[in-house]
């Protein structure tokens, strides 16, 4: 082998020795740098050294938690503070895997990179949470705020005509929609002002003035001043009768009750009161002469109830011991027009 020969071999190994040695400083002065196409969620970390990428994420990923969501509703506003949230941000384990997948390829491939500009494309999940229970705490707050019940249509008793009073509609927070919208300013990570319109619902009433008539087919009252049933059908007066109501101190309770049972001829359970003298704590049977409750009741609340007396020259008094004394004859027509559940107001 020539002199020229052994020199020329030498040369390339020393200039392959060079090339090696280059290459590898040059990769380990690119030891501490991400990769370019290295992504945490849509942040862009190519190029840039632990700290830089470690700022940046402060920056864009948890700074924007630290600002406060404010929920807007009919003029009023309220507020989610971020320290209510409790964030937790792994940011060095995101810029550690950053750095992990920069250096993964093998030493070549990765000269070759340097030497062309390529990318590693790759994109990590940011490892950013916050208190989900603070969030359904603060949306259910608002909701209290913002509901309201719908009410059914009803009547007015205290007038003889029925008078309906209307329903209304309710309203309910959209708490999916909200949590969608809290949920996206949350984790958008834009640097601008974190607001949210929150949008209800209506909530319909299960009654409507249409359809009263037909949840109120027949409806009493008792008017104790002026000693008057009057018996509504479809909401129309249909019929008025003289009664009799509680003297002082066994006064007719008032209120609204259901007739809660009919009987044809009752049978009399007595109050063990002073007042029944000898019948009291017996039973007496229905149809019996000594049954002061005679043809018909209709029980409505606490032993008081609507009955037949013989006694017609009590009606239009307080003479009853509780109970809503009427003609035989009318409580029987009575009687036939209502049914159990049928409301009593007795004012």
């Amino acid at each position: 082998m020539g002199t020229k020969t052994v020199t020329a071999i030498v040369c390339g190994l020393v200039l392959l020795i060079a090339g090696a040695v280059g290459a590898y400083a040059w990769d380990n002065s690119k030891s501490g740098e991400i990769a370019d196409g290295v992504r945490v969620g849509n942040v862009d970390l190519g190029g840039m050294t632990e700290k830089e990428a470690t700022d940046l994420l402060q920056h864009e990923l948890v700074k924007p938690l630290a600002k406060p969501v404010v929920v807007t509703y009919d003029g009023e506003d309220y507020t989610l503070h971020p320290d209510d949230l409790d964030v937790r941000a792994d940011i060095d384990g995101m810029v550690a895997e950053a750095l992990s997948v920069s250096r993964e390829d093998a030493l070549p491939s990765r000269i070759v990179r340097y030497v062309t500009g390529g990318e590693v494309e790759h994109k990590i999940k940011p490892d950013v949470a916050y208190s989900d229970t603070a969030v359904e705490r603060f949306i259910q707050g608002v909701a209290a705020r913002v509901n309201t019940e719908s009410q059914d249509a009803s009547i007015d008793p205290t007038t003889t005509s029925l008078e309906p009073v209307p329903e209304k509609d309710g309203q309910a927070l959209k708490e999916d929609e909200l949590r969608k919208d809290i949920t996206r300013v949350l984790e958008s990570g834009s640097p601008g002002p974190r607001s949210v319109r929150a949008t209800v619902e209506t909530v319909e009433p299960e009654v409507t003035t249409k359809e009263l008539a037909a949840k109120y087919p027949t409806y009493i009252t008792v008017d104790r001043t002026t000693f008057t049933l009057r018996l509504y059908q479809n909401l129309e007066l249909s019929k008025e009768y003289t009664v009799a109501v509680g003297a002082e101190g066994f006064d007719t309770p008032t209120g609204v009750y259901p007739i809660e049972s009919k009987q044809v001829d009752p049978v009399w359970n007595v109050p063990d009161s002073a007042w029944a003298g000898d019948l009291a704590g017996t039973t007496v049977p229905g149809g019996s002469p000594e049954n002061p409750l005679k043809s018909r009741w209709m029980g409505i609340y606490a032993g008081a109830g609507i009955h037949g007396t013989d006694d017609v020259g009590s009606l239009g008094s307080a003479a009853s011991h509780g109970c809503v004394r009427m003609a035989i004859p009318d409580v029987i027509d009575l009687y036939d027009r209502v049914e159990v559940g049928t409301p009593v107001y007795i004012q």
